[in-house]
Protein backbone atom coordinates (compact mmCIF):
# COMPACT_ATOMS: atom_id res chain seq x y z
CA UNK A 1 0.00 0.00 0.00
CA UNK A 2 1.07 3.59 -0.98
CA UNK A 3 0.45 6.48 1.14
CA UNK A 4 0.33 9.46 -1.70
CA UNK A 5 0.24 13.04 -0.39
CA UNK A 6 -0.28 16.13 -2.23
CA UNK A 7 3.14 18.14 -2.55
CA UNK A 8 1.82 21.62 -0.79
CA UNK A 9 0.96 18.90 2.07
CA UNK A 10 4.61 18.24 2.40
CA UNK A 11 5.52 21.90 2.02
CA UNK A 12 3.27 23.31 4.88
CA UNK A 13 5.15 20.08 6.91
CA UNK A 14 8.50 20.85 6.37
CA UNK A 15 7.76 25.07 7.12
CA UNK A 16 10.38 25.24 10.14
CA UNK A 17 8.97 26.50 13.56
CA UNK A 18 8.77 29.70 15.16
CA UNK A 19 10.32 29.11 18.31
CA UNK A 20 13.65 27.85 16.41
CA UNK A 21 16.33 29.34 18.39
CA UNK A 22 18.64 31.71 16.10
CA UNK A 23 21.30 29.98 14.01
CA UNK A 24 24.54 31.85 13.50
CA UNK A 25 27.40 30.95 11.45
CA UNK A 26 31.21 31.33 11.11
CA UNK A 27 31.99 34.55 11.78
CA UNK A 28 29.16 35.94 13.24
CA UNK A 29 29.69 38.26 16.47
CA UNK A 30 28.26 36.48 19.53
CA UNK A 31 28.90 39.38 21.69
CA UNK A 32 30.88 42.86 21.67
CA UNK A 33 30.82 43.12 25.33
CA UNK A 34 34.37 42.75 26.99
CA UNK A 35 32.96 42.11 30.22
CA UNK A 36 32.15 38.04 28.90
CA UNK A 37 34.11 35.05 28.45
CA UNK A 38 34.66 32.72 25.33
CA UNK A 39 33.23 29.04 25.36
CA UNK A 40 33.51 26.31 23.26
CA UNK A 41 33.04 27.18 19.67
CA UNK A 42 34.17 30.83 20.02
CA UNK A 43 36.85 32.96 19.56
CA UNK A 44 38.07 37.14 20.36
CA UNK A 45 38.89 38.76 17.21
CA UNK A 46 41.27 41.44 16.24
CA UNK A 47 38.29 44.13 17.67
CA UNK A 48 37.97 42.05 21.00
CA UNK A 49 34.22 40.78 19.82
CA UNK A 50 33.80 36.93 20.14
CA UNK A 51 32.53 35.95 17.51
CA UNK A 52 31.67 31.88 16.42
CA UNK A 53 34.03 29.46 15.15
CA UNK A 54 31.07 26.95 14.01
CA UNK A 55 27.42 27.12 12.83
CA UNK A 56 25.34 26.33 15.57
CA UNK A 57 23.10 28.03 18.59
CA UNK A 58 24.28 30.32 21.48
CA UNK A 59 24.41 29.26 24.84
CA UNK A 60 25.24 31.47 27.54
CA UNK A 61 25.73 30.65 31.33
CA UNK A 62 26.56 33.73 33.23
CA UNK A 63 29.83 35.28 31.94
CA UNK A 64 30.31 32.54 29.55
CA UNK A 65 28.99 32.67 25.91
CA UNK A 66 29.31 29.67 23.67
CA UNK A 67 28.22 28.13 20.59
CA UNK A 68 26.50 24.61 20.18
CA UNK A 69 27.09 23.14 16.80
CA UNK A 70 24.57 21.51 15.03
CA UNK A 71 26.18 18.64 13.61
CA UNK A 72 29.59 17.31 15.33
CA UNK A 73 31.55 14.59 16.76
CA UNK A 74 31.27 12.69 20.00
CA UNK A 75 33.90 14.30 22.67
CA UNK A 76 33.78 12.23 25.36
CA UNK A 77 35.01 12.71 29.01
CA UNK A 78 35.78 10.71 31.89
CA UNK A 79 32.80 9.01 33.16
CA UNK A 80 31.19 8.84 30.31
CA UNK A 81 28.80 6.39 29.28
CA UNK A 82 29.31 4.72 25.71
CA UNK A 83 27.61 2.45 23.35
CA UNK A 84 30.13 1.15 20.64
CA UNK A 85 30.98 -1.41 17.91
CA UNK A 86 34.43 -3.99 17.95
CA UNK A 87 36.41 -3.03 14.73
CA UNK A 88 39.38 -4.18 15.13
CA UNK A 89 41.36 -7.03 17.77
CA UNK A 90 44.71 -5.86 18.40
CA UNK A 91 48.05 -7.05 20.90
CA UNK A 92 46.31 -6.96 24.49
CA UNK A 93 43.21 -4.33 22.96
CA UNK A 94 40.24 -3.89 21.12
CA UNK A 95 39.28 -0.77 19.13
CA UNK A 96 35.82 0.57 19.26
CA UNK A 97 33.65 2.77 17.17
CA UNK A 98 32.28 4.91 19.61
CA UNK A 99 31.03 8.33 17.18
CA UNK A 100 33.90 10.14 17.73
CA UNK A 101 37.26 11.56 15.86
CA UNK A 102 39.22 8.73 16.32
CA UNK A 103 38.49 5.01 17.74
CA UNK A 104 38.63 3.97 21.37
CA UNK A 105 40.69 1.66 22.97
CA UNK A 106 39.21 -0.96 25.20
CA UNK A 107 42.53 -2.85 26.80
CA UNK A 108 42.28 -6.36 28.05
CA UNK A 109 42.98 -5.65 31.01
CA UNK A 110 40.54 -3.26 31.32
CA UNK A 111 37.71 -5.91 30.96
CA UNK A 112 35.75 -8.31 33.50
CA UNK A 113 36.00 -11.73 32.56
CA UNK A 114 33.31 -14.50 31.92
CA UNK A 115 32.29 -14.47 35.59
CA UNK A 116 33.01 -11.69 36.75
CA UNK A 117 36.42 -12.39 38.00
CA UNK A 118 39.05 -9.69 38.14
CA UNK A 119 42.90 -11.17 37.81
CA UNK A 120 45.72 -10.28 36.23
CA UNK A 121 45.23 -11.41 32.28
CA UNK A 122 47.74 -14.23 31.13
CA UNK A 123 49.06 -15.60 27.61
CA UNK A 124 45.96 -17.86 27.43
CA UNK A 125 43.40 -14.75 27.96
CA UNK A 126 45.24 -13.15 25.51
CA UNK A 127 44.79 -15.61 22.95
CA UNK A 128 40.97 -16.23 23.84
CA UNK A 129 40.25 -12.30 23.24
CA UNK A 130 38.33 -13.11 19.29
CA UNK A 131 36.19 -15.56 21.76
CA UNK A 132 35.42 -12.87 23.95
CA UNK A 133 34.58 -10.06 21.88
CA UNK A 134 34.84 -10.01 17.75
CA UNK A 135 34.94 -7.79 15.35
CA UNK A 136 31.11 -6.71 14.66
CA UNK A 137 30.17 -6.41 18.26
CA UNK A 138 28.22 -3.96 20.55
CA UNK A 139 28.87 -3.35 23.92
CA UNK A 140 28.70 -0.68 26.46
CA UNK A 141 31.33 0.63 28.62
CA UNK A 142 32.61 4.10 30.44
CA UNK A 143 35.44 6.27 29.77
CA UNK A 144 38.21 5.54 32.04
CA UNK A 145 41.18 8.13 30.60
CA UNK A 146 41.42 10.83 27.61
CA UNK A 147 44.45 10.29 25.98
CA UNK A 148 46.73 13.21 24.44
CA UNK A 149 45.60 13.23 21.09
CA UNK A 150 41.97 12.65 22.04
CA UNK A 151 40.76 9.18 22.11
CA UNK A 152 39.35 7.77 24.74
CA UNK A 153 40.59 4.37 26.88
CA UNK A 154 37.37 2.30 27.81
CA UNK A 155 36.95 -0.06 30.39
CA UNK A 156 33.95 -2.70 31.25
CA UNK A 157 34.58 -3.17 35.14
CA UNK A 158 31.10 -2.93 36.49
CA UNK A 159 28.51 -5.98 35.83
CA UNK A 160 26.13 -3.60 34.07
CA UNK A 161 28.25 -2.79 31.25
CA UNK A 162 29.86 -5.59 28.96
CA UNK A 163 28.95 -7.23 25.09
CA UNK A 164 25.39 -6.37 23.87
CA UNK A 165 23.11 -9.08 22.33
CA UNK A 166 19.65 -9.13 21.07
CA UNK A 167 18.41 -5.24 20.61
CA UNK A 168 17.70 -2.38 18.07
CA UNK A 169 20.87 0.68 17.97
CA UNK A 170 19.31 4.07 17.11
CA UNK A 171 22.58 6.60 15.92
CA UNK A 172 21.46 9.91 16.62
CA UNK A 173 23.60 13.81 17.32
CA UNK A 174 25.47 13.31 20.34
CA UNK A 175 24.95 16.79 21.59
CA UNK A 176 21.02 15.69 21.50
CA UNK A 177 22.28 13.66 24.91
CA UNK A 178 21.28 15.10 28.34
CA UNK A 179 23.96 14.56 30.61
CA UNK A 180 22.32 12.92 33.40
CA UNK A 181 23.25 10.80 36.92
CA UNK A 182 22.28 7.67 35.08
CA UNK A 183 22.07 6.86 31.60
CA UNK A 184 20.42 3.09 31.83
CA UNK A 185 16.90 3.40 32.13
CA UNK A 186 14.65 0.29 32.81
CA UNK A 187 11.27 2.12 33.53
CA UNK A 188 10.25 3.75 30.61
CA UNK A 189 8.07 0.66 29.10
CA UNK A 190 7.89 -2.36 31.07
CA UNK A 191 9.81 -5.27 29.53
CA UNK A 192 12.74 -2.66 27.98
CA UNK A 193 15.89 -1.58 28.94
CA UNK A 194 17.23 2.11 26.75
CA UNK A 195 20.69 2.96 26.96
CA UNK A 196 20.98 6.74 26.27
CA UNK A 197 25.00 6.77 25.89
CA UNK A 198 26.50 10.22 25.70
CA UNK A 199 28.29 9.68 22.38
CA UNK A 200 24.77 9.29 20.89
CA UNK A 201 24.43 5.53 20.24
CA UNK A 202 21.20 4.17 21.64
CA UNK A 203 20.25 1.13 22.93
CA UNK A 204 17.09 -0.65 22.89
CA UNK A 205 16.63 -4.16 24.12
CA UNK A 206 14.35 -6.22 26.60
CA UNK A 207 15.56 -6.48 29.79
CA UNK A 208 17.07 -9.89 31.55
CA UNK A 209 14.68 -12.11 33.36
CA UNK A 210 17.22 -12.17 36.02
CA UNK A 211 17.14 -9.11 38.57
CA UNK A 212 20.85 -9.78 39.08
CA UNK A 213 23.24 -7.42 36.35
CA UNK A 214 25.17 -10.28 34.65
CA UNK A 215 27.10 -7.97 32.32
CA UNK A 216 30.73 -9.47 31.11
CA UNK A 217 30.10 -11.72 28.59
CA UNK A 218 26.90 -13.03 29.07
CA UNK A 219 24.40 -12.73 26.57
CA UNK A 220 20.53 -13.28 26.86
CA UNK A 221 19.63 -14.80 23.50
CA UNK A 222 15.83 -15.94 24.55
CA UNK A 223 12.86 -14.86 22.45
CA UNK A 224 11.70 -12.12 22.10
CA UNK A 225 8.02 -11.55 22.69
CA UNK A 226 5.80 -9.40 19.62
CA UNK A 227 4.78 -6.88 22.51
CA UNK A 228 8.19 -6.67 23.00
CA UNK A 229 9.42 -6.08 19.80
CA UNK A 230 6.37 -3.47 19.16
CA UNK A 231 7.50 -1.51 22.00
CA UNK A 232 10.77 -1.78 20.50
CA UNK A 233 10.30 -0.26 17.42
CA UNK A 234 7.79 2.18 18.86
CA UNK A 235 10.78 4.06 21.15
CA UNK A 236 13.05 3.81 18.27
CA UNK A 237 10.56 5.76 16.03
CA UNK A 238 9.46 8.34 19.12
CA UNK A 239 13.40 8.68 19.15
CA UNK A 240 13.81 9.60 15.38
CA UNK A 241 10.78 11.85 15.99
CA UNK A 242 12.28 13.76 18.54
CA UNK A 243 15.75 13.92 16.65
CA UNK A 244 14.26 14.91 13.75
CA UNK A 245 12.95 18.63 15.59
CA UNK A 246 16.19 18.78 17.13
CA UNK A 247 14.43 17.90 21.33
CA UNK A 248 17.49 17.10 23.53
CA UNK A 249 17.11 12.72 24.22
CA UNK A 250 16.13 12.67 28.32
CA UNK A 251 14.02 9.51 29.98
CA UNK A 252 11.34 11.80 30.92
CA UNK A 253 10.51 13.31 27.12
CA UNK A 254 10.92 9.99 26.09
CA UNK A 255 8.48 8.04 28.12
CA UNK A 256 6.30 11.60 27.54
CA UNK A 257 6.57 10.71 23.65
CA UNK A 258 6.04 7.02 23.97
CA UNK A 259 2.53 7.81 26.05
CA UNK A 260 1.25 10.40 23.83
CA UNK A 261 2.00 7.86 20.61
CA UNK A 262 -0.13 4.98 21.85
CA UNK A 263 -2.91 6.03 19.65
CA UNK A 264 -1.26 5.59 16.69
CA UNK A 265 0.44 2.64 15.24
CA UNK A 266 4.38 2.13 15.44
CA UNK A 267 4.73 2.43 11.55
CA UNK A 268 2.59 5.80 11.37
CA UNK A 269 5.02 8.00 13.62
CA UNK A 270 7.49 8.03 10.65
CA UNK A 271 5.10 10.31 8.69
CA UNK A 272 6.38 13.70 8.91
CA UNK A 273 3.19 15.09 9.91
CA UNK A 274 2.49 13.02 12.58
CA UNK A 275 6.36 13.11 13.97
CA UNK A 276 5.29 16.99 14.18
CA UNK A 277 2.10 16.20 16.01
CA UNK A 278 3.45 14.20 18.17
CA UNK A 279 6.62 16.27 19.44
CA UNK A 280 4.03 19.91 19.54
CA UNK A 281 2.29 17.83 22.11
CA UNK A 282 5.14 16.79 24.12
CA UNK A 283 6.27 19.96 24.39
CA UNK A 284 3.12 21.81 25.54
CA UNK A 285 3.06 19.06 28.22
CA UNK A 286 6.36 20.06 29.00
CA UNK A 287 5.86 23.85 29.30
CA UNK A 288 2.62 23.65 31.14
CA UNK A 289 4.33 21.52 34.14
CA UNK A 290 7.73 23.56 33.90
CA UNK A 291 4.95 26.73 34.34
Amino acid sequence: MFDIRLSREIEEEETPEKDCPLLITPGSVVSSDTGFMRGHGTWIDHEGKISATVAGTVERINKLYSVRPLRSRYTGEVGDVVVGRIVEVQHKRWCVDINARLNAILLLSSVNLPGGELRRKTEEDELMMRQHLEVGDLISAEVQSVFADGSLSLHTRSLKYGKLSQGQLVKVDSSLIQRKKTHFHSGIVSGIQLILSNNGYIWIAPTSGEDVETGGFVQNLEYISKIDRENIARLRNCILALTAHNKQLSDTIILYTYTASLSYEAKQLLKPEIMKKLVSSVMEKLELEES
